[in-house]
């Protein structure tokens, strides 16, 4: 078995799920290698960082800045990813965003296929390690019209609970005022900015059975 990983990444509600799903692509979460909410050194809003103790419950829903990549842990992400290409299957977390915790594990096996994406907002962190380590077949940020996107993660965030009502109206105005230079922060890193009917194609084009790597 020999993959590779399309990284694929966008603002909150950009619609990489749903796209991926109508394309039919194997996908890894990476919204799932969040860190614990109650994990010491969690970044928080106001510049700091959460101390030894952890943050509270109440902390973790309005406090921490989960948009920050310190949130996230890449190195168990890349791992993931690395053994995914070489094997085909991997052992990966389960993440409640509700909880902001871990709730157990699940075996992801992409069987076959020549490409998987991996897919999340902090997506581009790994574009260096993938290409280091051999296994990059792409990296896109998706990107659609910024109201649309607002709309989308709002709707989608309420009918999941993920958060509290005003957590979720206070972040997604935030989020809504960053995404240009959010997009403009994942392009410098290297993805390639495109809407969704070219990103299909691109994703379609790698995972088809004729690009597996020689």
């Amino acid at each position: 078995m020999s993959a590779r990983v399309i990284l694929l990444t966008g603002p909150s509600g950009s619609g990489k799920t749903s796209l991926l799903r109508a394309v039919g692509a194997q996908r890894l979460k990476l919204d799932d290698f969040y860190r614990d909410g109650d994990e010491p050194g969690m970044p928080l809003l106001d510049g700091s960082v959460s101390g030894a103790q952890g943050a509270s419950r109440d902390e973790a829903m309005g406090a921490i800045d989960w948009d920050d990549p310190r949130a996230w842990d890449a190195q168990r992400a890349m791992a993931a990813i690395t053994e995914l290409c070489a094997h085909g299957t991997a052992q990966v977390p389960i993440y409640s965003i509700p909880d902001n915790a871990t709730r157990g594990s699940t075996r992801l096996d992409i069987g076959t296929a020549p490409a998987f994406v991996a897919e999340g907002v902090f997506a581009a962190e790994l574009i260096e390690s993938c290409r280091a380590a051999g296994v990059l077949a792409d990296a896109l940020v998706l990107r659609r019209p910024r109201l649309q996107t607002w709309w989308f993660r709002l709707r989608r965030d309420l009918a999941e609970r993920r958060k509290p009502i005003h957590v979720l109206l206070t972040r997604g105005l935030r989020l809504s005022r960053q995404e240009p230079a959010a997009i403009a922060g994942w392009r410098a890193q290297g993805c390639r900015a495109v809407g969704r009917a070219e990103c299909a194609r691109i994703i379609a084009a790698h995972i088809a059975p004729s690009s597996a790597p020689s």
